[in-house]
């Protein structure tokens, strides 16, 4: 296992925060009526509060963020931040696609290739650093989580 301990680290570092910022960002901005949008749906007795996801993503992004910088750090290729990338943008595709357009079965498709784009990451992650790999399953957990509940609005609603 390679390090990359550049003078570039800081910045590389901030270039990962800054990505997944506009991911959460952008998912802010196509969410403002998430809270009604969310509490006009029938969902199931498991479903979380509205006040949760906020503090849940803030963790996240953050530990996302760490972690594709943990991996580039530790000398990963360009499939592996590839990977990342494309995770990163069936993320920011979901919001819009369930808050904003109403599109629960294609939020729904989002968010499974979701799921299927963090295991690969965590996959190819592992090869290099263990910690950006273990610093994706909590994310991985929360989105399993999530697609569960999106099948069971699909269904409900």
């Amino acid at each position: 296992m390679t390090t990359t301990a550049s003078p570039r680290a800081p910045l590389a570092l901030a270039g990962f925060v800054a990505a997944v910022a506009v991911v959460a960002v952008a998912g802010a901005l196509s969410s403002m009526n998430a809270r009604s949008v969310y509490e006009s749906l029938e969902l199931p007795g498991w479903a979380p509060p509205p006040w949760l996801f906020g503090p849940v993503w803030t963790v996240l992004y953050a530990m996302i963020a760490v972690s594709g910088w943990l991996y580039w750090r530790a000398g990963g290729d360009r499939r592996g931040l590839g990977v990342y990338g494309v995770g990163l943008v069936l993320n920011l595709a979901w919001t819009p696609l369930f808050f904003a357009a109403g599109a629960y079965e294609l939020a729904l498709v989002d968010i499974v290739l979701l799921d299927v784009a963090v295991v690969a990451s965590i996959i190819l992650f592992w090869r290099r650093s263990r910690l950006a790999a273990w610093l994706q399953v909590p994310y991985l957990v929360w989105i399993l989580y999530a697609s569960a509940l999106t099948v069971s609005i699909v269904i409900l609603n």
